[in-house]
Formats: C-alpha cells, sequence, structure tokens
C-alpha cells in the first residue's frame, strides 16, 4: 500500500518534488524529454542568414569588363565568322560592299593607299589674249590665280595673223606643245626655229628674254602653253631652252592607254627633259573602256586638262567631265581615270613640287616682291640686268 502523505503541507510539497525527479530519472521519461527537445528545436524560429560582404568596387569592374568581353567576342562571332562560314562567297562579297561607303570603295578598286580626288572644276572659257589670237585660260584666272609652282595654263587657238609678237619674260619657265599645226619662235638672243605637232619647247627665261610666238602655217593652230614658276635662286639664271621633236619624246602603251612622257615617268619609262621645278607633264589617250593608274609624288600639286572626249577622274563613282575642263587634284600617291565612253579621251596630267615662296606677277613679269617687279620693269625699259638687247632688236614676224 502506498505510504502516508505527511500532514504538513511543506513535507508533502517536497515529498511530491522527491517522486517527480524519480520519475523523471526514468529510461521512459528521459527518451521522452530528448524527442521533445527534438521537436523543440525543430521548431525554433529561424535565424537571419549572415550578410554577404558587398564585393569591392575593383572587384566589381572586374566583372563588368570580363561581360563586356565576352559580349564583344560575341558579337564579332555572330557578325564576322558566322557569314564568312555560312554564306556563298559572293554573297559575302555583295554583303561587305553594300556596306562600306563610297570613299572606301574607290580605295578598293585602286592601287593607291590614298588615291586623289577632283576637288575643284572650271571650265576654261575663251578670251581674247596677243594680237588677235584666242586663248582658253584655266590657272591664271581669277577663279584660280595659281597652283604652286604653276602659273598659267592656256590652250591656244590661233591662225594667221594673229599671234604672240615680241614680248619678255623674267623669273619663269613657258612649255609650249604643238597639239596641232607649227609655231615659229625667235628671241633677241638670236634663237629661232619652229615646232610642229607634237614637238614641245621648254623655254627658261631666267633673269629675261624678249621673244615672239607666230603661227608657221596656214589655218588652225593648236596647243598648249604652260608657266612653271622659278624658286628666287633660280629666277635671275641665264635662259635657255630644250626644244624635243615628237618622234624624240619618250612613249609608252600598256592596256590600251598610250602616254607621251614630255617629263617625269609613266608605265617605267622616264622623259630625258630636265625641270629646274620638279615636274611631270604627260599627254595620256585611253581607248574606250580602258583605265589608269597613275602614281603622283606626294605632296605635289597636280591637275588634269582635259583636251578631248570625256573621262572619270579620280572615283569611278563620279560623274565623266568632258573637254576644256582643269581638274585640279586633292592630296594623294596617285590618279585612277576610266573611260567609259565609246570614243577615246585624251588629256594632260600634270604636277610639280610646291616652292611655297610669295609670288607677284606682273604681266610676263613673275618674282618674290613689288620691289622685284619694280626692278624687272626697270631693266626692261632701260635695257639691262639682262635686257641688255631689248631695245635694239625687233622679230622678223613684227
Amino acid at each position: 500500500m502506498p505510504p502516508r502523505h505527511p500532514s504538513n503541507p511543506r513535507t508533502r510539497m517536497t515529498t511530491t518534488m522527491m517522486r517527480l525527479r524519480q520519475h523523471l530519472a526514468s529510461p521512459i521519461y528521459t527518451s521522452a524529454i530528448a524527442r521533445i527537445g527534438n521537436r523543440a528545436h525543430h521548431h525554433r524560429l529561424p535565424i537571419a542568414p549572415p550578410q554577404k560582404l558587398r564585393p569591392s568596387t575593383a572587384s566589381t569592374t572586374h566583372n563588368k569588363l570580363l561581360l563586356l568581353l565576352i559580349l564583344l567576342l560575341v558579337v564579332v562571332f555572330f557578325f564576322f565568322l558566322i557569314p564568312t562560314v555560312l554564306l556563298p562567297p559572293d554573297r559575302t562579297m555583295s554583303s561587305s560592299s553594300s556596306s562600306s561607303s563610297s570613299a572606301s570603295d574607290a580605295a578598293a578598286s585602286t592601287p593607291f593607299e590614298k588615291p586623289r580626288a577632283v576637288v575643284k572644276k572650271l571650265l576654261a572659257e575663251s578670251q581674247p589674249e596677243g594680237q588677235g589670237a584666242t586663248v582658253r585660260r584655266s590657272i591664271g584666272r581669277h577663279e584660280l590665280r595659281n597652283l604652286d609652282p604653276f602659273l598659267m595654263l592656256d590652250e591656244f587657238s590661233v591662225s594667221k595673223p594673229a599671234g604672240f609678237p615680241d614680248h619678255p619674260h623674267r623669273g619663269f619657265e613657258t612649255v609650249t606643245y604643238m597639239l596641232e599645226g607649227a609655231f615659229t619662235h625667235q628671241d633677241f638672243a638670236g634663237h629661232k626655229g619652229t615646232i610642229r605637232t607634237g614637238d614641245v619647247q621648254w623655254m627658261t627665261a631666267g633673269r629675261g628674254i624678249v621673244h615672239s610666238e607666230m603661227p608657221a602655217g596656214d589655218g588652225v593652230q593648236k596647243g598648249l602653253q604652260l608657266w612653271i614658276n622659278l624658286s628666287s635662286k633660280d629666277k635671275m639664271i641665264e635662259p635657255r631652252y630644250q626644244e624635243l621633236q615628237s618622234k624624240d619624246i619618250s612613249r609608252a602603251d600598256k592596256d590600251g592607254v598610250e602616254v607621251r612622257i614630255i617629263a617625269g615617268e609613266a608605265f617605267g619609262v622616264r622623259s630625258p627633259v630636265y625641270t629646274r621645278t620638279p615636274t611631270m607633264y604627260m599627254d595620256f589617250t585611253m581607248r574606250p573602256g580602258s583605265e589608269l593608274h597613275q602614281p603622283i609624288p606626294e605632296g605635289w600639286n597636280a591637275f588634269v586638262y582635259i583636251i578631248d572626249g570625256e573621262g572619270v577622274f579620280g572615283r569611278e563613282r563620279s560623274a565623266p567631265v568632258g573637254a576644256h575642263h582643269c581638274l585640279v587634284l586633292g592630296p594623294g600617291d596617285g590618279l585612277s581615270v576610266w573611260n567609259k565612253s565609246g570614243a577615246p579621251l585624251r588629256f594632260a596630267l600634270v604636277g610639280g613640287q610646291p616652292l611655297g615662296e610669295p609670288v607677284v606677277q606682273h604681266g610676263p613679269f613673275v618674282m618674290n616682291s613689288r620691289a622685284e617687279i619694280q626692278q624687272a620693269m626697270e631693266d626692261y625699259y632701260y635695257g639691262k640686268n639682262g635686257f641688255e638687247r631689248a631695245t635694239q632688236w625687233t622679230s622678223s614676224s613684227a
């Protein structure tokens, strides 16, 4: 029988606690308490996970750069590798050409790194000159005063009795190239001669010369006359001549293009003419359907004068240009020309190294200052400093 409970309340509480401890010490209760503890552990409130540290600025920048590089590689792969591999060759070429600019197209179709383009176009209009003569002047007009070292370009057309009677020069050179007919030249030093179709006279006036230029035959006499400046150190040299007959002018022919080389070099052929001011001067004739790629020294000024026919100059997509036009070329290392017409194209290509000196011109005198021009006029008037024979000489054609 169970023991009796003490009557004292405190004694009864102590006895009750001792019994509770004994019960709780039993293996049954121990395992139960453990299960309760585990259950309580599973129902514990969640603890917030520790916050991650924000990456440093350098790490963020590195990640962004890496992502950008990956995107760039993807773009390169899709736009360059896939079209090359998947598309036929002709499809790929047409795609790339359609997206390129006209300047790139021109560069791709010529052998030049910097093909020269036409930067100025000028129609040479007729004007009176000399005595009853008519010229088409391009360089030397107010629209194009000069193109260093070139001072003037005239396409002349003269019939008797018109011409260019006695007149002086100082400080430059004249190059007369006969296109048709003949011209007779004589000067106060006793030099006299006639140049005919295809002939060239390269005259260095230097410190001074007085001469006449008159038609030598019947009908119309045609040609080109170019004035080339002399540097200050050469302006007062003694006059001299270089004359070449048509048969002696260097020639070359390649792929439907013929050239007469008055000065300089073309197609590996060089002219024997000596130029004090470095110059190239060529007469090209292009058959229909032909094209030309002529090197021009970088840094030189250059122009084209169209004698006959029409052609495309500088860029293949440019509009064709016809006869009597002067085309000033921009910087670069060469000129490309296409004859897309059904007739031959003939033009002169001229280039020269700029002198970079002041140009003061008064009629037939070209010097570096107003004082030098005044001196040239005084020398001619009084017959001194190169003009000693001027006051006593008259040409036979006068």
